[in-house]
């Protein structure tokens, strides 16, 4: 059975691990560096030691690649005391000048919570399939289409997100990170986790199904988004993506992972992957990249004052969704509006 305690150890687990593939993607020795405890060590094949080694290594090698996207999701943790063991499922992104790469494995952690604070004390990484397909990415031009501006991530400095979310605690009331070895505090923390988790679903599956009262419900009336498709306000945002879904294209799918947040009392920021895949007009696109947030709560409730859908790779193709044959069996679709299978299994 998981307590209060098992909880606020995952709020600080999981911020450990997004912490991880930020400081890879990001060239971010140091952020990558806070994921470990000193004296960790890593198996990663081609390098086992002290993790000092390998932060350099990949730090280094990340500051002149293209930007990558290392998504860990699936996280399964089990917690004994101050020590805690985690498997996860990772998809890295690597692109080249004529390759995109999708490379699928799996961490195996041990963590431990010293002063409070969990990180990594080993971690093993195995591999599980790739997919290496010719480059097909686009990137906008800055100079033009203002109107649907979209941030492009970056390395270190240079990445809009972490602007973003420099910009996002400076203007927090409260400048510190919730202090974990207050119990308290750090238990209202992990809740407050566990609501904005929901505020990421709920905007999922708002998009998805073309759900404009869902995404209203999730943004205060002051909030701000900025996803390139609209840019305007919550409310606007809603009105106009679902309108787009839903008389533009096939499908549409969100998939969030590799959350990180940063709850400051009433406040919080937060850095979230995400993979959109869409089908418009024949050509199946999928985007890669991430959600920078700002959330407020607000007569108890939690909601997103500031969201920045920050691009980090994409790639298209001619679409080869199929409905027949081999899918034909599976008879359950997706769809936009109340007909999805969605509405009826939460309501009964």
């Amino acid at each position: 059975m998981i307590g209060p305690d098992d909880l606020i150890a995952r709020h600080g687990i999981l911020n450990a691990l997004a912490n991880h593939s930020r400081g890879v993607d990001r060239a971010d020795a140091n952020l990558l560096g806070s994921a470990y405890h000193d004296d960790a060590t890593v198996d990663y094949g081609f390098y086992a030691g002290p993790v000092a080694t390998l932060v350099d290594i990949l730090a280094n090698a990340q500051k002149s690649a293209l930007p990558t996207l290392h998504r860990t999701s699936n996280c399964w943790i089990q917690t004994q005391g101050h020590r805690a063991t985690a498997e996860s499922y990772v998809i890295a992104y690597v692109e080249e000048a004529d390759l995109q790469r999708w490379v699928m494995g799996r961490y195996l952690d041990r963590l431990e919570c010293r002063e409070g604070d969990w990180r990594l004390t080993h971690r093993t990484y195995v591999l599980d399939g790739n997919v290496n397909r010719p480059n097909s990415a686009v990137r906008a031009d800055p100079t033009t289409g203002f109107e649907h501006f979209l941030p492009a991530g970056g390395k270190g400095a240079a990445d809009p997100g972490r602007a973003l979310l420099a910009l996002h605690a400076a203007s927090a009331r409260n400048t510190s990170m919730t202090p974990s070895e207050n119990r308290e505090a750090a238990l209202d923390a992990a809740l407050a986790r566990a609501e904005i988790h929901d505020l990421l679903m709920a905007y999922a599956r708002g998009v998805d199904r073309a759900d404009e009262a869902l995404l209203a419900s999730i943004f205060t009336d002051d909030s701000t988004v900025i996803s390139g498709v609209v840019n305007g306000s919550g409310k606007d945002f809603a009105q106009q993506i679902t309108a787009f879904v839903s008389q533009n294209l096939e499908m549409c799918f969100h998939s969030v992972a590799n959350e990180w947040i940063d709850v400051r009392g009433d406040e919080a920021v937060g850095e979230h992957y995400v993979i959109a895949q869409m089908v418009q007009s024949g050509t199946e696109v999928l985007t890669g990249g991430r959600y920078i947030d700002r959330y407020v709560k607000r007569d108890g409730k939690w909601l997103i004052q500031s969201r920045t859908f920050v691009a980090d790779w994409n790639h298209s193709h001619p679409s080869t969704m199929e409905r027949d044959g081999f899918y034909e069996a599976l008879t359950h679709r997706g769809c936009f509006g109340a007909a999805d299978p969605v509405y009826a299994h939460w309501a009964a």
